[in-house]
């Protein structure tokens, strides 16, 4: 291939499936140079001509000025993602900070834990009445959780009008929880319930509900209707984050938090659907479009809706989720497939992570297990591990062990603490220490090789 991939924001946007890079030179220039005064000033390369209408390009013409409000946009809404995100997380990890001191008091932590029993016989009794797969419990518990909690609070904030301090933390605990393990539970559950062709709930029940995590609980987290059952899906397992993917990680370098930024500014589009639609669009595939833009509508309506009524709500309860979305589906999307194979950057085999932790919610962590089999339930993928492990180890697939994924961007990109990750590396055969960083440091490489 015998390029370095240097696609940051707008790259990602095509609106004719008829362009081609060749007739964008001087846009694509201008991108390049704005990257690199921007970054480390690194030496940046460009996609092959080769790829014409694969590329994911809006040309401009004779508007530099209006690419370049694109390009700031795009970075204005990767810092604020940040910014958004920083109050979340630490009201997250100080809520479970604080609650780990409570559940050294034994009264409360055997109260809690009665509570927490009495709960779930609830629920796995009506799991087995409402759900297609009784397996599926813990699906409904978030939901049902979600139900209690995030959507009263809301709709007690607009009934009072005037956005209140301990509802907006309240709001935030319920969508995040502590240590951010109810996004984790929720991105997970919305993953599977995407690719359940009826979705996870039975008979009547699937007529009321249907697709209730993306099509109603996903608004509060900022989650645009179709991003998981049609793009995720349709766009991303089919490309599995190789070139033409909108996520794929491939022209940066994974261990740079400058690259992250870039990243992270990049995925906004993508989250906001736009990326996803011009995809489809170029693809010629017009149900897809359609869905996009359908599931795009009612998200904007939502959002100009609550803004109108009141901009202050419109902000915490809206806007904040939504920067928080791009800030961690960027995280999740930048680790799931960041040490890619650069002979063989097309090999999902390789370039898909795989996670073995003690909390791995519906089995999150064996992704590649998912995109070999996606359809496999998620109580089946430890075995599907075990029948693939030789295909595995041919590819060269990466496993790491007691790590989640945010453990697995903070070692990679945060902290750029190779060594760390070494050891949780499980290599196929026995590896030096030395060995494994090489590996390693080969697998999130920039570039691509002939």
């Amino acid at each position: 291939m015998g390029r370095r991939i240097a696609l940051v924001s707008i790259e990602r946007l095509q609106w004719s499936a008829s362009m081609e890079v060749g007739n964008a030179g001087p846009e694509l220039a201008r991108m390049v140079s704005f990257r690199q005064i921007l970054a480390h000033g690194a030496e940046m390369e460009i996609y092959d001509p080769e790829l014409g209408t694969s590329s994911m390009t809006m040309s401009f013409g004779d508007r530099p000025k209006l690419l370049f409000l694109f390009q700031w946009f795009a970075v204005l809404m990767g810092l604020a993602s940040m910014v958004a995100a920083l109050p979340v997380a630490v009201l997250s990890f100080g809520c479970y900070g604080a609650a780990r001191l409570l559940g050294k008091v034994r009264p409360l932590r055997d109260a809690y834990e009665f509570l927490s029993r009495a709960y779930d016989r609830v629920l796995d009794r009506l799991g087995r009445k409402v759900l297609r797969d009784p397996r599926d419990t813990p699906a409904l518990r978030l939901m049902v959780s979600l139900s209690l909690t995030a959507v009263p609070i809301f709709v007690v904030q607009l009934v009072l009008g005037k956005p209140r301090l301990l509802l907006v933390i309240a709001f935030y605990l319920s969508l995040y929880g502590l240590k951010f393990q109810r996004f984790v539970r929720m991105f997970s559950a919305s993953h599977l319930e995407a690719h359940r062709r009826e979705g996870f709930f039975a008979g009547k029940f699937e007529k009321i509900f249907g697709r209730y995590l993306e099509f109603f609980l996903g608004y509060f987290y900022g989650n645009i209707p179709e991003l998981g059952r049609t793009a995720h899906v349709c766009l991303h397992h089919r490309e599995n984050s190789g070139p033409d993917d909108t996520r794929n990680t491939m022209g940066y370098d994974r261990t740079s938090r400058l690259d992250f930024l870039w990243y992270l500014s990049d995925n906004i589009w993508t989250v906001l659907g736009l990326a996803p639609y011009a995809y489809f669009k170029a693809h010629g595939d017009e149900k897809n479009r359609r869905r996009m833009l359908g599931g795009m509508a009612r998200y904007y309506a939502y959002f100009g809706a609550v803004f109108i009524y009141d901009w202050r709500i419109g902000t915490l309860f809206v806007l904040v989720p939504l920067l928080c979305m791009n800030f961690i589906n960027a995280i999740t999307a930048w680790v799931q497939h960041a040490f890619c194979d650069p002979e063989r950057p097309e090999d999902f085999f390789a370039n898909s992570v795989t996670v073995v932790d003690k909390v791995n919610f519906l089995n999150e962590g064996y992704h590649l297990c998912h995109h070999h089999r996606a359809s496999l339930h998620w109580t089946e993928m430890p075995a599907h591990f075990e029948r693939i492990r030789e295909h595995m180890r041919e590819a060269g697939s990466l496993v790491f062990r007691d790590v989640d994924f945010m453990g697995l961007f903070l070692e990679l990109t945060l902290l750029r603490r190779m060594d760390v990750l070494a050891e949780k590396l499980v290599p196929w055969e026995p590896m030096s220490h030395e060995q494994r960083l090489a590996l390693l440091a080969k697998r999130t490489s920039l570039r691509t090789l002939d």
